[in-house]
């Protein structure tokens, strides 16, 4: 469990992570949408389409684990996603859907009570898994893929 100063430290990270994709796609052409990764990996374009589904799932797991006792969370193949929701059209609506999901459960998050903190379920690949590891693991995933769309942009 993590202490108030870890919480409130990895919200303010969580905060700030639509900023951070939102500058890391400032200016963007779509030439540079579609540049592949120096790594082989994805392009800016599905790092945003990716974004939205991935903060759309992580809406539903915070929710059942305050809303339910002990869920069982689902895992989900993030390149199935990829190959099978269309990542080569817009992603302003995907933009959007980072955006008010993350400022939904940003809400959500600043209004727990600590027992709300304490909640937890079991996450079907990886076991134990409670709201102060959902925080853990998503305060820095826009973060860290606002560095994959720089990276991409070249």
């Amino acid at each position: 469990m993590l202490n108030q100063l870890d919480r409130t430290n990895l919200l303010d990270q969580f905060r700030t992570g639509y900023a951070d994709v939102e500058a890391a796609l400032g200016g963007i052409s779509e030439a540079e949408l579609d540049h592949p990764a120096p790594d082989g990996g994805w392009t800016a374009r599905d790092v945003a389409h990716h974004l939205a589904d991935s903060e759309a799932t992580a809406y539903v797991r915070l929710r059942r684990l305050i809303a339910e006792d002990g869920p069982l969370i689902q895992a989900y193949d993030e390149p199935e996603y990829a190959r099978r929701l269309h990542y080569d059209r817009p992603i302003a609506s995907s933009l959007a859907v980072l955006r008010g999901v993350r400022e939904a459960s940003l809400s959500l998050l600043e209004s727990l009570t600590p027992a709300e903190w304490e909640r937890s379920g079991t996450h079907e690949e990886s076991g134990a898994y409670s709201v102060d590891g959902w925080l853990g693991i998503y305060a820095n995933h826009a973060h860290d893929h606002a560095n994959q769309i720089r990276a991409a942009r070249g």
